[in-house]
């Protein structure tokens, strides 16, 4: 078979489902193509659309928008709103801005590798956990502070990670 070939062999393979995203993400780029400075909206748009932001997707929206891949990958791997992996059920963020580091926020990443047999940047096998890095989380008097979704726990220790986790 022909790479022809197989490149539509995969577009036929697509679920129902999957086209309707990559039709949905078509119509966002026909809507903001001619615009100037809109690419982190359709990135946005194209994320929730989809989940997140494969290279497939990536391309997609580089050729309708009429750049190049390497400037949307640019833009998407700068900002940490974006991601080019499926997200978990739960994100977890730790804070390691300064009062938070300096009052264990790492011994708190340590332990949650441990607890979840992944690392920074990872999603757990059956898709519940991740584990991100952030600077701030604004709840500096109550360092070291982590966040599991939008709820916010203050005053965590490695000892606290597993019943907090028990909740999820």
């Amino acid at each position: 078979m022909s790479p022809e070939n197989n490149k539509q062999a995969a577009v036929i393979d697509l679920s129902a489902e999957e086209k309707e995203k990559l039709e949905a993400i078509r119509k966002v780029i026909d809507t903001y193509k001619d615009k100037e400075g809109c690419l982190i909206t359709v990135l946005h748009l194209a994320q929730e659309i989809y989940g997140y932001l494969p290279l497939e997707i990536q391309r997609l929206i580089a050729d309708g928008m009429g750049v190049t891949l390497s400037y949307v990958s640019s833009v998407v791997t700068f900002y940490s709103y974006f991601s080019m992996v499926p997200r978990a059920e739960h994100a977890i963020k730790i804070c390691l801005g300064t009062a938070c580091y300096v009052r264990g926020g790492k011994r708190i990443v340590d332990r949650l590798e441990e607890v979840l047999g992944i690392h920074v940047g990872q999603t757990t096998d059956d898709g519940k956990f991740s584990i991100q890095i952030t600077r701030c989380l604004g709840a500096c008097g109550l360092a070291p502070v982590i966040m599991i979704d939008e709820e916010v726990y203050q005053q965590v220790n490695p000892d606290k990670i597993e019943k907090i986790l028990s909740k999820y």
